[in-house]
């Protein structure tokens, strides 16, 4: 079990599970909205998604560079998901 975890495929799995999730709530009803509500949502994850990139950087030995770009990039993504949403 620490192996997998240490590994980073749990970050993997996590991932994977996120994208379903995206891919099943987002296209759950049909209509004239479901295209821009998947987008939203995709959009809505990609600072959690950066976030956990970053951790199975860390974990797998990747360099200190892999895990600053990936941090880097959920502050503008993080941005965008506040922009997107209402007040």
């Amino acid at each position: 079990m620490s192996a997998f975890l240490a590994s980073g495929q749990a970050v993997d799995c996590i991932l994977a599970v996120l994208l379903v999730e995206i891919l099943v709530v987002g296209l759950r009803r049909g209509g004239c909205g479901a295209g821009q509500r998947l987008i939203s949502m995709i959009i809505a994850a990609l600072p959690g998604g950066c976030l956990l990139l970053a951790l199975k950087a860390a974990l797998s030995g990747a360099g200190p560079m892999w895990v600053g770009i990936w941090l880097a990039l959920s502050f503008p993504t993080h941005l965008a998901d506040l922009w997107r949403r209402p007040p």
